[in-house]
């Protein structure tokens, strides 16, 4: 092959070469290495040559096409340029290496459906632990192949070499293209939940009888309705084939309420493992529900389910250089907490209770944005006062008009007699259309008011790493949104760094630090003990891109005004962080209070066109109907943030997927 060959036609090329010889082919490697992407181009090359192609999509995670939760079989079909989905086999889990031994099955009854023609087995990225070890052979003979490639970047090294040299098999190692890369775990949450609701757009609501079918598998306990909704099931004729996968809605009593696609045939099995959609609406890995103590006689385990829960699940989103998370969850006080990583800094969004938080992140906290001063939007204000007392720097305060006032009379119902020079101090900013007022507090004295300052483009705070933005809501009284917006993010060159042996460390946050802020005379501590310049290893080790976004609101009516405004200040952004008080049958609710709709909130992140949205400040009323509420927004706008720190009992762990 000629080295001036583009890498994806040297790939593509390689794999025709393997299959003339080796019409079976399994193709392995590391998770986002472009397994996928290479049986694609290859059944279209196969196509060109006037050979029909077809694919074993062998991830359960994330398939390269058909529903997730299944080993999938696709023939190539050129008028589509794409693949057209032939049979499917449930095994309703994300999970390969768990149920390794139900994938293997899956597989080999798949392979044995096709009798000529070449066949692409797209193996699960699993490159770890004894499953990864186990998949390996198993699926090789399975699928009864006779090569194996291996599809990696150049500096990941195989964990299985000695595995894959025993199998005695043609081996094949690719490089994986230069921009292929890992989506990264919320991505790929979202495209499995779209695959899936896609499988689902035709579907059917239709009651099943438990006592009419014979279960595998792992399901709940059927004394455990709760455990139930958002379950992924297939449904299998007597012979064992699939005639189709399904989500649970409801167990009542005997009867299991289901939707799933057409069915051609009367189910008598259904298989259900660990499949789940979230609270959220997302597809991922249930926990395992606790085994019921009864026959053993033992006090049975107090369980916490979405629905016992006063707060609901607490949201989580790492985004370049912070950590956010809505501290009391979707159901308590509004309290965003924005960690600044690399720099022992936080911001907070709103002040409701801060029970959850340690006294000591107080001293960290060097900026408080709140939206307006209803009680549970800054009755933290008295945790955060009394955190401060001591040597510390002047803590400022955004908000609207009359914020320093409210400020002002926390600070006048304490005695102060005792602090002396630790007194807490702020600097209170309220925004007044194009003016930004300034006030100063400190405890036990006079407020003063200082020099206002003109607002340009609603930016209210600015600094050389970000700044935030507002723009002015009503709710029958002024309510800020606000908008963080960093600065251009600076990333770290990996290879370089390895190149000269550095270990990463917090000198790196310093680095980035002082290069954003232009410092380029400063020096920086290197591991090795040795100085250079910040100029310099800027240079070498640090490159840019564009920083992520984020958007909060919450207490607003849904009016045009407010959607006019709030949409031009999301526009783009990477996450929304938007309230969705009611249902949409509450809607009269809704706007006697000021409030937003689900519905109203999932078309505000439509038409502000963000990447992902967290919806939260959900009535209590909703606690045991939450899932309704996912429902009504994820028809406007599906693109439901999957967040880590979820307190459901279906939280989202890692899948051991490709």
């Amino acid at each position: 092959m000629s080295e001036s060959m583009p890498p994806d036609t040297i790939r593509v090329a390689a794999l025709l070469e393997l299959l003339e010889r080796h019409p079976r082919v399994l193709l392995t490697g590391p998770p986002g290495s472009g397994k996928s992407t290479l049986a694609r181009n290859t059944a279209t090359a196969l196509a060109e040559r006037g050979q029909v192609c077809r694919c074993l999509a062998a991830d359960p995670g994330l398939p390269g096409f058909g529903p997730p939760g299944a080993v999938c079989l696709g023939r190539w079909d050129e008028r589509l340029d794409d693949w057209q989905l032939e049979a499917i086999a449930a095994l309703a889990t994300l999970d390969s290496a768990r149920f390794r031994l139900p994938l293997t099955e899956a597989v080999r009854r798949m392979a044995a459906q096709v009798v000529e023609g070449p066949l692409l087995i797209d193996a699960p990225g699993v490159e770890r632990g004894i499953g990864g070890a186990e998949l390996l052979p198993t699926l090789a003979g399975a699928g009864r192949v006779s090569a194996v490639v291996r599809l990696a970047p150049a500096q990941v090294s195989d964990p299985y070499l000695h595995e894959r040299a025993a199998l005695g098999l043609a081996t094949l190692n690719l490089p994986a293209h230069p921009q292929a890369r890992h989506p990264g775990k919320q991505l790929r949450r979202q495209w499995r939940t779209a695959a899936w609701d896609a499988y689902l757009h035709s579907a059917e609501e239709r009651e099943l009888e438990l006592s009419a079918l014979t279960f595998v598998g792992a399901p709940p306990p059927g004394d455990a309705p709760h455990a139930w909704p958002g379950r992924q099931i297939g449904l299998l004729d007597a012979g064992g084939a699939t005639l189709a996968m399904g989500e649970v809605f409801a167990l009542v009593g005997d009867r299991l309420s289901v939707r799933t696609p057409p069915l051609t045939g009367t189910p008598r099995t259904l298989v259900i493992r660990d499949a789940r959609r979230s609270a959220e609406g997302q597809l991922g890995t249930a926990r395992p529900h606790p085994r019921s103590s009864a026959a053993s006689g033992e006090a049975p385990a107090l369980s916490h389910t979405p629905q016992e829960s006063a707060t609901g699940p607490r949201p989580t989103l790492r985004l370049d250089g912070l950590c956010a998370t809505l501290v009391n969850g979707v159901f308590g006080d509004p309290l965003l907490h924005l960690r600044l990583r690399h720099r022992k800094r936080s911001l907070l969004f709103d002040l409701g209770d801060p029970g959850r938080l340690p006294a000591r992140l107080a001293h960290q906290i060097s900026d408080v944005f709140i939206s307006h001063a209803h009680v549970d939007h800054i009755g933290g204000f008295l945790w955060l006062l009394r955190s401060r007392i001591g040597d510390y720097s002047a803590c400022r305060v955004y908000g609207p008009p009359g914020l320093a006032a409210h400020l002002d009379g926390f600070l006048r119902g304490i005695l102060w007699d005792r602090v002396e020079q630790k007194a807490p101090r702020f600097e209170v900013f309220e925004l007044h259309g194009e003016r930004l007022a300034h006030y100063r507090l400190v405890a036990g004295q006079p407020m003063q008011a200082r020099s206002p300052r003109e607002v340009d483009d609603g930016v209210i705070h600015a600094e050389p790493s970000f700044r935030v933005r507002a723009v002015t809501l009503d709710h029958g009284t002024p309510v800020l949104a606000f908008a963080y917006e960093p600065a251009t993010q600076l990333k770290v060159r990996k290879e370089r760094l390895n190149a000269h042996g550095w270990a990463p460390g917090p000198w790196l946050g310093e680095l980035k630090q002082r290069a954003q802020e232009g410092d380029d005379a400063g020096e920086i501590a290197l591991p090795d003990g040795s100085r250079q310049p910040v100029a310099g290893l800027a240079e070498q080790l640090l490159f840019a891109q564009p920083g992520q976004r984020l958007v909060y609101a919450t207490d607003f009516g849904d009016t045009p005004e407010n959607r006019e405004r709030l949409c031009a200040l999301a526009h783009g952004a990477e996450v929304l962080f938007c309230e969705a008080s009611f249902r949409e049958d509450q809607v009269e609710q809704a706007r006697r209070t000021g409030h937003l709709t689900a519905r109203a909130c999932g078309e505000i992140a439509a038409a502000a066109g963000v990447g992902q949205l967290v919806p939260f400040h959900f009535s209590r009323r909703h606690v045991e109907d939450v899932s309704e509420l996912y429902a009504e927004i994820r028809r406007h706008f599906p693109r439901l943030a999957a967040t880590p720190g979820s307190e459901s009992t279906d939280e989202q762990h890692d899948d051991v997927e490709g």
